[in-house]
């Protein structure tokens, strides 16, 4: 259950998410940050939001003291986040050898990757996470077969979670901090606006009486979408 904010709280979480958006588009349009930075400050400002809108228990959105503990989390995950990029030429400069700040930041994000997850969608997502890292560092070299892996340290494994294209800001969170962010903007535009209703009903207005009317709305309005949208992906999602 998400939980709900009035008065000044929600002024200054609408602010945050309004500065949020404005500083995606700006980054999109003028990349003035690596994409390292984007991708982390992306993650972190979205960490927080979930933290504060969807408590740690289902249930408790009125009590005091776990909004505190979500505020702290969120709080903490967004600021290992932040510290990251800026922390990854020293890392390299050392033959990547983590310090017990980095050990910190990155063990706040991954574990507040997979807090929000089970937050927002459940277990599943969450154990296989779990299952996985444990099976890279830990339980893989004790079964046999095709499924037995010697193994990684957990440095190159806290490492590798972070940095890196298959990492958690590498091409998945640039996807998200791009592509998929600015089309969310855009659907909340046509939802706020009215323009996603007024297409769906020039639609029927054209064809709902016609014979294969269904059908024929659904492409005229995937067309007029298409024609704003300009990206067939989207147009079908």
């Amino acid at each position: 259950m998400r939980r709900s904010f009035t008065g000044w709280s929600q002024t200054a979480l609408h602010l945050l998410c309004f500065a949020i958006a404005v500083g995606h588009l700006y980054v999109a349009f003028d990349p003035i940050i690596s994409e390292l930075q984007r991708n982390a400050y992306h993650f972190a400002g979205f960490a927080f939001l979930a933290s504060v809108y969807h408590p740690l228990i289902t249930g408790k959105t009125r009590s005091r003291p776990m909004l505190a503990f979500d505020l702290t989390f969120g709080t903490l995950v967004a600021l290992s986040a932040i510290y990251l990029p800026a922390a990854e030429t020293p890392i390299y400069n050392r033959g990547v050898n983590l310090i017990w700040l980095d050990w910190i930041a990155i063990a706040l994000c991954i574990a507040g990757g997979i807090e929000l997850t089970r937050r927002m969608t459940g277990l599943v997502i969450p154990v296989l996470v779990i299952l996985s890292l444990t099976y890279v560092g830990a339980w893989g070299a004790w079964i046999g077969g095709i499924f037995s892996f010697p193994g990684l340290s957990w440095e190159t494994i806290a490492f590798r979670s972070v940095f890196g294209d298959d990492a958690m800001f590498g091409t998945i969170a640039r996807i998200s901090s791009t592509y998929v962010f600015l089309f969310i903007i855009f659907g909340a535009f046509l939802l706020r606006s009215g323009a996603g209703d007024f297409v769906i009903n020039l639609a029927r207005a054209v064809a709902g009486r016609l014979v294969g009317g269904p059908g024929i709305v659904a492409v005229i309005a995937s067309g007029l979408t298409g024609t704003i949208s300009g990206s067939a992906v989207a147009n079908t999602a």
